[in-house]
């Protein structure tokens, strides 16, 4: 008599597939205030630094510096971020918030932090404090940015 097989661990499945769910919510719940989950990373990112250079940003996100210059653009159309010429070097521009986008970073916070409580609901708080704990010990034991997505396609 043969023993059943026993299944395959499906653990990177399942966190593929949860990290899919995530992002597509996410997506959508910026998308009702007019952002990208793009948008959403770089206001972010300029909250917590304000005066980086768009060189300084794309190193940051991993991403080339051409593909940063049309959603810088577009964020400086829409009134959320502005360039100013670097006084430590001409040939850079530092980019800071606008009161409009420091306004809309706290909006994201709140979207943030909802789209957490959602996704966490299953779980105890004992549980939602494991379950991150372990995804940060799995991020750094991957040399990812616990704050950012990287472009990691470039």
């Amino acid at each position: 008599m043969d023993s059943p097989t026993p299944r395959p661990r499906r653990t990177a499945f399942l966190l593929s597939q949860l990290g899919a769910l995530a992002s597509a919510r996410f997506a959508e719940r910026t998308r009702e205030i007019g952002l990208t989950p793009s948008d959403a990373g770089v206001l972010r990112l300029l909250g917590r630094t304000p005066g980086l250079s768009q060189r300084e940003l794309a190193d940051r996100l991993g991403a080339v510096p051409s593909r940063i210059v049309p959603l810088i653009d577009s964020l400086e159309s829409r009134g959320l971020v502005g360039r100013e010429r670097s006084s430590t070097d001409r040939r850079n521009y530092e980019l800071t918030l606008t009161d409009a986008g420091r306004a809309i970073l706290t909006r994201l916070r709140s979207i943030a932090e909802q789209h957490e409580a959602e996704l966490l609901a299953p779980l105890s708080p004992e549980q939602s404090e494991q379950l991150e704990s372990l995804l940060a010990q799995l991020a750094g034991g991957a040399a990812l940015d616990a704050d950012l997505h990287r472009d990691l396609g470039r």
